[in-house]
């Protein structure tokens, strides 16, 4: 999720599913670059998609983004603890 055009992906499917044209069409890459990138959502378990007819329709795995939300909320947690426990040592100081 790191890179812009993942994301600005992501926020599309948020959307409605969409084939690789349609994302192609409001994104400012080649086809074959959107193919890319979500074959690297799909790994990740971001994405799924089907066949419908000809096309490939991508949609958002709810799994997927419970699990990254998840390790996000855990690093969240962590950065927050270590920036109190910052703030605990600068007060004792």
């Amino acid at each position: 999720m790191g890179d812009p055009t993942r994301r600005a992906i992501v926020e599309c499917l948020a959307e409605r599913p969409r084939a690789v044209g349609e994302l192609a069409e409001v994104l400012p890459i080649s086809r074959p670059a959107v193919s890319q990138h979500l074959k690297v959502l799909k790994e990740a378990g971001l994405v799924s998609d089907q066949a419908t007819g000809t096309r490939r329709v991508y949609r958002l795995n709810p799994a997927g983004l419970s699990a990254l939300r998840d390790q996000l909320d855990t690093f969240w947690s962590r950065a927050l603890e270590g920036y109190q426990s910052a703030v605990e040592n600068e007060e004792k100081t």
